[in-house]
């Protein structure tokens, strides 16, 4: 079937125009508001009229243009059966076959980066939502309010069994990477690599950073279908729906330096001990894993706002410590990016430590 089809927006939010060839009926997905009147110029100037205007979730890092578009076109509004929003119009559920401007659509509900998301799958694409994003950048965060790492594990179990034909359009993409097919994302998105829901869960909370506090403001805004763009601040260009998106650009791109549990046992069994940054949650200090004895603590989702708290330090080697390697190698690359080069990461983590037998503490 041939489609009208085209994203709309300049920036990493994507937004897309879809509709059958010949009709003049078309849907917008994941509309901005801040771009309702350019939406609207091109509704008018090529004589479409917009039937539906869908969101694949309730957004965080932008206000939707739903309610807006409602209100100047009367079009319906399309969202998950228990989305929170009020202006809604109409409302789908999971295994629903529809016909939407002319063109045959399945959805799916898939929860994990929101109680609410849905994926939309037309004959030749799927419309991902946050669900799943493109190659390295993964899928929407799950630390947000609703997130739930194990339901995304299984709604991207869902999407595994799909048609490997089908071309995936996320509702983000924030370093220009190009839409490719199901089949190719299964050999490089590192969502979709063979794991466990445990080792699922295991690998997202070695990531997550925690929200950035506007995002809250976004959701609130969404919720009580905000017309008014100014109604949350919203930073530009940050990658803030993506795992590690509210880090400073170029961060993710840094490389550090790894260092194995027994050579820095042998540092600090011959007095050359450097600083030891435990960069994770206060509760896993004592837990099961327990924390290397004289560690400086700082959350990673804290670290950037409290660099002037290590600044003291910022000649001397420094080796970060987490779980598993992940939080600490980006606490690693953060403080690389601001100066500290001297920076180490503890191969492992502190499950390569106990593992070795090495002495830990768990006293506070």
């Amino acid at each position: 079937m041939n489609m009208k089809f085209r994203q709309l927006n300049p920036h990493s939010c994507c937004a897309y125009l879809i509709g059958a060839e010949g009709s003049n009926e078309v849907v917008i997905i994941d509309p901005v508001l801040e771009h309702v009147s350019e939406y609207l110029e091109m509704l008018d100037s090529e004589k479409l009229k917009l039937t539906h205007l869908i969101d694949t979730h309730t957004h965080a890092d932008h206000i939707s243009g739903g309610s807006a578009l409602v209100d100047q076109t009367g079009c319906e509004y399309v969202m998950y059966i228990k989305a929170p929003a009020p202006c809604v119009t109409f409302r789908i559920g999971n295994g629903m076959k529809w016909d939407i401007a002319g063109i045959p659509v399945d959805v799916i509900h898939t929860p994990g980066h929101t109680k609410d998301s849905i994926c939309l799958i037309f004959p030749d694409r799927i419309f991902t939502g946050d669900t799943l994003f493109l190659d390295d950048g993964g899928a929407g965060r799950d630390d947000l309010p609703g997130g739930d790492p194990s339901e995304h594990w299984e709604s991207l179990q869902r999407i595994l069994t799909l048609p490997d034909h089908l071309t995936v359009y996320p509702a983000h993409e924030y370093r220009n990477r190009q839409p490719s097919s199901l089949k190719e994302q299964k050999e490089r998105n590192p969502h979709l690599k063979p794991r466990t829901k445990k080792e699922f869960v295991e690998y997202l909370e070695d990531l997550k950073l925690g929200p950035a506090d506007w995002m809250a403001d976004v959701l609130k805004a969404n919720y009580a279908c905000a017309r008014d763009p100014g109604t949350a601040w919203i930073p530009a260009d940050v990658n803030a729906c993506e795992v590690k998106g509210t880090l400073e650009h170029g961060v993710n791109d840094l490389k550090v330096a790894g260092i194995p549990a027994r050579e820095l046992k042998e540092r600090l069994d011959s007095g050359r001990s450097p600083i030891l940054l435990d960069v994770r949650e206060s509760d896993e200090l004592t837990g099961e894993l327990g924390h290397l004895p004289n560690s400086l603590h700082v959350s990673i989702g804290s670290l950037s706002g409290r660099l002037d708290e290590l600044e003291p330090h910022k000649g001397e080697e420094i080796v970060t410590v987490c779980r598993s390697g992940a939080r600490a190698t980006t606490a690693a690359q953060i403080l690389t990016q601001v100066g500290f080069d001297k920076i180490q990461v503890l191969t492992g983590g502190m499950l390569a430590w106990n593992k070795a037998g090495y002495p830990t503490s768990r006293k506070k």
